[in-house]
């Protein structure tokens, strides 16, 4: 729907942001909400963080982009998945993560960690 700029310096901003095991999370998703958000003491905030860009390209006729590892540190915090959301577009999802299962962080940190920027591993591939 052409919503989406992932232009990685002039492009839209995206933030990701973490759910518990009771979200409804999925293909009927269509902008960030605060319910089931997860909550920290500390490290972690409404909305989630800041996801940097880096880059998109174009290879054997996929096109791809992923973002660089997100960590929320001192946090405390139970998570069953994420969104990914575009905050220039009227908080439009980009992509629901689903982590598998619950994953926890006691006063540590919490790291996203995305795949490589590969046509066969990155997080947003078209083919």
């Amino acid at each position: 729907e052409a919503k989406h700029d992932f232009t990685q310096t002039t492009g839209d901003k995206f933030k990701l942001a973490m759910y518990t095991s009771s979200a409804t999370l999925g293909k009927s998703t269509t902008s960030f909400t605060t319910g089931n958000q997860v909550t920290s003491p500390s490290g972690y905030s409404s909305g989630g963080g800041a996801l940097v860009n880096t880059g998109t390209s174009l290879a054997t006729n996929t096109a791809i982009t992923d973002f660089a590892d997100l960590s929320f540190t001192n946090v405390t915090l139970t998570a069953r998945g994420a969104l990914i959301y575009n905050t220039s577009n009227s908080n439009s999802a980009v992509a629901v993560l689903d982590f598998g299962g619950d994953k926890t962080a006691t006063s540590g940190t919490f790291t996203i960690q995305f795949p490589a920027f590969t046509t066969s591993a990155a997080i947003l591939r078209i083919a």
